[in-house]
């Protein structure tokens, strides 16, 4: 049988046989042409959960992923081995929050690549017909991965409401905090103090357009003369992250918080959010974002390849977590590629 790749426990990623493909009625096959490795996964990897959401039994993750169509799908216009994205996050559409606009705060959601569901980290998946994503002509399946993340980052910077010309601070330059980077200036914001420990992602940030880069707050508190900036968009996966994210702030400036932290725990001295006034928001994954990001990448707005560092089979996959788990230097992005990077008869 065709592997998948299983987390069973943290520090605890392997191969095995692919789990038993679903025969719901209102679902379709797809070939996975490509999956990324996200933040979250490597939470369950790293902490063995991400809050309530545990690994109770082995699962397969993987939410950010396209794939080819194995049947027509003509209530969409698709046709077998069109190149689709898939939207992971199925809401119930019934509850308070999805009534009110707010899909991804729905507390029964079943999101694809989240325990119990299993995700896209092996050749074949089922998903429903109204999470398949139509793509434009000429997408690739590199592209067609990262359009998730940017979902994300679109969903943080709908949050975030930068003012024009408005100075930000951005936390963390992983992936999201990239893809943040680049359409908080398609937004309209002014100077951007990219802010990470690792150099490489440094220049990552300083490539995609940061005004300014630095390893700590010290390089905000010299740009600013100690005010810190108005708006501060923190998407690293430290405990710290949300104190520093406090300290970058001006009084009475605005915070978002992406990131998840390591361990499921902030630590933050409550004086100094307190004495600032500060207005803060929790981002969770995204709302109906896919037609903007679509048009970001199509028109070139949005660069999502540069941030690809490792592109790997699925046999590689286990030591890819690990790879990531360690913060091997050079590593941002990786995609893993369970087919193959080419479709099948190409």
């Amino acid at each position: 049988m065709p592997d998948a790749l299983y987390l069973h426990a943290a520090h605890d990623a392997r191969l095995g046989p692919a789990p038993a493909l679903s025969n719901r009625p209102d679902g379709v096959r797809l070939d996975i042409a490509a999956v990324g490795l996200c933040g979250s996964d490597l939470h369950y990897y790293k902490d063995g959960g991400i809050g309530s959401a545990t690994i109770a039994e082995p699962f397969v993750p993987g939410h950010e992923f396209a794939g080819w169509l194995t049947d027509d799908v003509p209530e969409l216009g698709l046709g077998a081995g069109a190149l689709v994205a898939v939207d992971p996050n199925a809401a119930c559409g019934q509850c308070a929050w999805c009534h009110e606009g707010h899909p991804n705060l729905c507390p029964h959601v079943q999101f694809i690549g989240a325990p119990p569901f299993h995700g896209a980290m092996t050749p074949h998946l089922v998903v429903p017909r109204r999470q398949i994503v139509p793509l434009p002509e000429g997408f690739s399946p590199l592209e067609a991965v990262m359009l998730e993340p940017l979902g994300v980052a679109i969903h943080a910077v709908d949050l975030a409401k930068p003012r024009l010309l408005e100075r930000v601070a951005l936390l963390g330059c992983g992936p999201i905090g990239l893809l943040i980077l680049e359409v908080l200036k398609v937004a309209g914001a002014g100077e951007i103090v990219a802010i990470d420990p690792q150099p490489h992602r440094r220049a990552a940030a300083a490539q995609a357009g940061a005004t300014a880069t630095g390893a700590d707050l010290a390089v905000l508190a010299d740009l600013t003369k100690g005010e810190g900036c108005p708006l501060v968009v923190e998407a690293t996966n430290a405990p710290l992250g949300f104190r520093d994210a406090v300290r970058a702030a001006r009084i009475g400036g605005r915070v978002v918080l992406v990131g998840i932290p390591d361990g499921d725990t902030y630590t933050l001295p409550a004086a100094e959010a307190r004495r600032r006034g500060l207005k803060i928001k929790f981002a969770r994954r995204m709302g109906e974002v896919y037609p903007r990001a679509i048009e970001l990448v199509r028109s070139g707005k949005v660069d999502v390849t540069s941030m690809v560092t490792a592109e790997v089979g699925l046999d590689e996959a286990p030591e890819l977590f690990r790879r990531h788990a360690a913060d091997e230097p050079g590593l941002i992005k990786s995609l893993i590629y369970p087919n193959g990077q080419k479709r099948k008869g190409d």
